[in-house]
């Protein structure tokens, strides 16, 4: 099955990237595991999308922030910091040195790859809609969404918006996070918010007051080819040393299905988000 390359960044995002790359705190010099260990800390972006990173009665947490915390301890690391940022501005951000590396389940993708440098696959997930209570609108995928002309939310820069771009859906309301697009459906500005389908679960699961239906999770399907993105830990390209210190770690955690389900499990993931140790970062890069 071929990964489908998209369009990742929209105009707005490259305008951040071009002001990113003018600040004094850009730099070429490699941030180094032993840097890390001298300081006691890493300190990660997070975008806010639960269960992946959130804040959460005052404290971040979610399965990325659950499994950087693991794997940055075993690593010499104990202490994890976030800086919570727009989806759109965490590349960016990291680009200009303002932290370590993005904790946030970023699909891998082509564009992405030329910005900054993934880890092994470390999340497999689908996608699914939120709609409006008894789905008035009978939507079920993306491509339900453009036969209906529903109108469809989705977050700038995140791969749901990619799919819109590449299906010409007509007008999507880009949202900044979650729970913008939350909001946009529960006011009726949007008929569908489209995320992966552990988000909206999530969301859905854990607000009871909540008046919306999830739809039955799908992979989206773009010009006749089945999408399969897969979730990765962003660190800059100058940080190879750092990655690779990281992905010998995180990888002794893929392999063991027991001890990724009790990282990642109590935030709603399951084995089917493991994935296929055959599905590398290299073919994820090359969109294929």
């Amino acid at each position: 099955m071929r990964i489908k390359s998209a369009a990742v960044l929209t105009a707005a995002v490259l305008a951040v990237t071009a002001m990113a790359g003018c600040t004094k705190t850009d730099s070429d010099e490699a941030t180094s595991l032993e840097s890390l260990r001298e300081a006691g800390v890493v300190t990660v972006a997070y975008a806010n999308e639960a269960p992946y990173s959130f804040e959460k009665d005052g404290k971040v947490t979610g399965a990325t922030i659950a499994l950087h915390r693991e794997v940055f301890k075993r690593l010499g690391v104990d202490e994890l910091k976030a800086v919570k940022t727009d989806w759109g501005g965490l590349i960016p951000g990291l680009n200009a040195k303002r932290y370590d590396l993005v904790s946030a389940g970023m699909s891998i993708t082509p564009e992405r790859c030329d910005q900054a440098s993934f880890s092994v696959p470390e999340i497999n997930y689908t996608t699914a809609l939120m709609v409006k209570p008894g789905n008035p609108m009978d939507l079920s995928n993306m491509d339900s969404i453009k036969s209906s002309g529903a109108k469809m939310a989705a977050i700038t820069g995140a791969i749901e918006s990619n799919y819109a771009e590449e299906l010409a859906i007509p007008d999507p309301l880009l949202v900044k996070d979650q729970q913008s697009g939350i909001d946009a459906v529960t006011s009726g500005r949007a008929d569908a918010f489209a995320l992966t389908a552990v988000s909206l679960k999530y969301a859905k699961d854990n607000d009871p007051s909540l008046n919306v239906e999830v739809t039955k999770p799908f992979i989206a399907v773009i010009n006749g080819e089945e999408q399969n993105p897969a979730g990765a830990t962003v660190f800059r390209k100058a940080d190879t040393e750092l990655r690779d210190a990281y992905n010998a770690e995180v990888k002794k955690i893929l392999s063991d299905k027991a001890e990724y389900l009790r990282i990642l499990g109590p935030f709603g993931f399951t084995e089917e988000n493991i994935p296929d140790p055959s599905l590398t970062t290299e073919q994820l890069c090359a969109g294929e």
